[in-house]
């Protein structure tokens, strides 16, 4: 018999196996929400606003986690770990800033920090850095299609999800929410409504919808992050008149407009659930339904909180419950038990060893997790860790905020090492018993000393594993200027600012220095008068901040930013302008507490330059913009 004769005949044979054996691998499905509160949702049983009908629905065709917890109290982090089954204290990505210009693959700790704080908080990375493997690589590797949709803010390209082993990825943005609103007109580039007045999740849920449809007959990932229910805080104007009539003043979930983001978001659930019944492929798939941090309670909507994690403490950006404890369902048909429940103690990290194990694969030889794999919960087994961690060493001033922290729960106990924040410099700590104390109310860190050695050994030795890069003691620490009333309190929800007094010698309320301006037909022009001419204002913002501004010069050049606090010191970051044309330019300001005064050095280039607008954009808080066309 002739070679190519016999190939054929064996390609014949072994194809239908081959292909049966790919079918049979099981679909993906990841829907990550955003900023959704563990009492958010109606599994478990503290909201009466919120109706989650379809997270219920799917709550039922497998098991709820009651003690299920996000990586870290904010979204990047909790991201990256999803993806990379590595912990955000190993990765150095511990904050949300993956949209901003400046490119940090590698976490690093600053010499000193502003003198009223104890400790120096590390610098993070921006980027979800592609030397680790995500899920949608290694799945992709053993046949997959893999299609991300939503929110990603981990990075554009070259870090955007075509990058990190997706096929596809759609809106393919990289903020931090979505572009402008939820409620069409969006600002998204590239990407427009089907129709006036669209709503993004359910375009998504469409655009997911179809992408299943095109992949039903191969096993396919796909991670459905939504970007609800972030802010900003706008929803289908029916929705909140439907909800508006249903407030009590007296609950402290009363934002009708956060109602209907919550009902968006559910209904997207359902139209999931609804087409994979369709393509009659929901027995051969797997959906995970998870949120990465707790619920927003420092902004404000509807006169507000957008939410309430109660009876939890804190919430998104906190350390306590309300910041780390999320809802979580995973249905795996014929092998998890129809609306079961599960109490052990699980986070965001233990996923991607979850899901190889579903498929019958192990980590590649050189490759290790932070989390483990959670499949024997799925039999009410037991599964192999002493305790989880979470490592958030930065201190944005919401509701129960503490200063930078790691904890670590083990059983009914979590211990939050606050670090270099005790008496001569010694750590401190907060002790609670979950069990009888879910509100976090009675610190017995005093009463316990045996278990808080025992569980900050756990902490250290978690710190020494992933190599954190840690917070460090303060040098520049000034006792008078430490304010420990400031803890906890929240100073970044949207108030109305009263405007700056202009002073006498301002164009369009900005001060020049060493420089002349002059403002027409909507753009500030700065010419230079001496060495070092700025333009100055009070920036009426605190840090960490970012500016952006556009701007025009003939030939470009090198100059700087700068801001002022109430320590008089200047600090500066410089920019570069290439010339010729405007530009945009966008810069991080890593600044604690208020600005003070802030400067742009706009005629360093020893030529006319001009401003169209600028922009303040704090991390958490008011933004500030000046149009100088109005």
């Amino acid at each position: 018999m002739k070679p190519f004769v016999l190939a054929t005949i064996l390609v014949l044979l072994i194809s239908p196996t081959l292909l049966a054996q790919e079918k049979s691998q099981p679909n993906i499905v990841f829907i990550l929400a955003d900023d959704l509160g563990w009492a958010d949702t109606t599994l478990y049983g503290h909201t009466d606003l919120y109706k989650t009908p379809h997270i219920e629905r799917l709550a039922k065709r497998g098991m709820t986690f009651t003690n299920a917890y996000s990586a870290s109290p904010l979204c990047s982090p909790t991201r990256s770990s999803i993806l990379t089954g590595l912990h955000p204290a190993r990765t150095g990505l511990t904050t949300p800033n993956c949209h901003l210009p400046q490119v940090v693959l590698q976490a690093s700790a600053p010499a000193t920090a502003v003198p009223g704080q104890k400790s120096v908080q590390p610098n993070p990375v921006t980027r979800l850095d592609p030397k680790f493997e995500t899920i949608a690589e290694r799945l992709k590797e053993e046949g997959y299609a893999t299609g991300h949709f939503g929110k990603w803010h981990l990075g554009k390209e070259p870090y955007s999800p075509l990058e990190h082993g997706f096929d596809v990825d759609i809106p393919h943005w990289a903020g931090p929410g979505p572009a402008g609103s939820f409620v069409a007109p969006w600002k998204f580039p590239d990407f427009d409504p089907d129709t006036p007045s669209q709503h993004i999740e359910d375009r998504m849920a469409k655009e997911a919808v179809e992408w299943m449809a095109a992949n039903k007959d191969k096993p396919f990932f796909l991670n459905y992050w939504m970007f609800s229910v972030h802010a900003p805080f706008d929803a289908k104007k029916e929705l909140i008149e439907k909800y508006r009539p249903k407030i009590d003043p007296a609950d402290p979930q009363r934002s009708p407009t956060y109602a209907a983001m919550i009902e968006s978001m559910d209904d997207a659930v359902g139209t999931l659930l609804d087409s994979l019944d369709e393509l009659k492929i929901s027995d051969n798939t797997v959906i995970i339904f998870f949120s990465d941090n707790g619920g927003n309670m420092y902004n404000e909507v509807d006169g507000t909180t957008p939410t309430s994690n109660a009876p939890l403490r804190g919430g998104k950006a906190s350390m306590y419950e309300g910041g780390v404890r999320v809802p979580m369902i995973v249905s795996w048909p014929g092998k998890i038990a129809l609306g079961s429940e599960n109490e052990v103690l699980v986070q965001s990290c233990d996923f991607y060893p979850t899901i190889l194990s579903m498929l019958g694969k192990k980590a590649k030889p050189e490759q290790k997790f932070d989390g483990v794999d959670i499949t024997p919960l799925f039999k009410n087994e037991s599964i192999e860790r002493e305790a989880i961690f979470t490592y958030f060493p930065h201190n944005p001033p919401v509701p129960d905020w503490v200063p930078p922290s790691v904890s670590v729960h083990k059983d009914d106990w979590k211990l939050i090492r606050l670090f270099f924040q005790g008496e001569n410099g010694a750590h401190r700590y907060l002790l609670f018993n979950l069990a009888d104390d879910i509100g976090e109310k009675n610190n017995l860190a005093d009463e316990n000393p045996e278990m808080v050695k025992e569980l900050d050994a756990l902490i250290e030795g978690f710190l020494n594993e992933t190599n954190a890069v840690r917070p460090i003691p303060n040098p520049a620490f000034d006792p008078a200027k430490y304010r420990p009333e400031d803890e906890g309190k929240n100073r970044v929800r949207d108030q109305k600012k009263p405007a700056p007094k202009k002073a006498k010698d301002t164009v369009g309320g900005w001060t020049p220095r060493e420089s002349k301006a002059t403002l027409k037909d909507g753009i500030m022009t700065v010419r230079a008068a001496g060495k070092n001419p700025f333009l100055g204002i009070g920036a009426g913002v605190k840090g960490p901040a970012t500016v952006t501004f556009r701007i025009r010069s003939k030939n470009g050049g090198t100059s700087k930013i700068a801001w002022v606090p109430a320590d008089k010191k200047e600090r500066t970051i410089a920019y570069e302008t290439t010339g010729g044309d405007w530009e945009e330019i966008e810069l991080k300001i890593p600044a604690e507490g208020s600005l003070g005064i802030f400067r742009i050095y706009v005629a360093a280039q020893g030529q006319p330059v001009e401003l169209d607008w600028l922009g303040l954009k704090p991390d958490n808080g008011d933004s500030r913009r000046w149009d100088f066309a109005k």
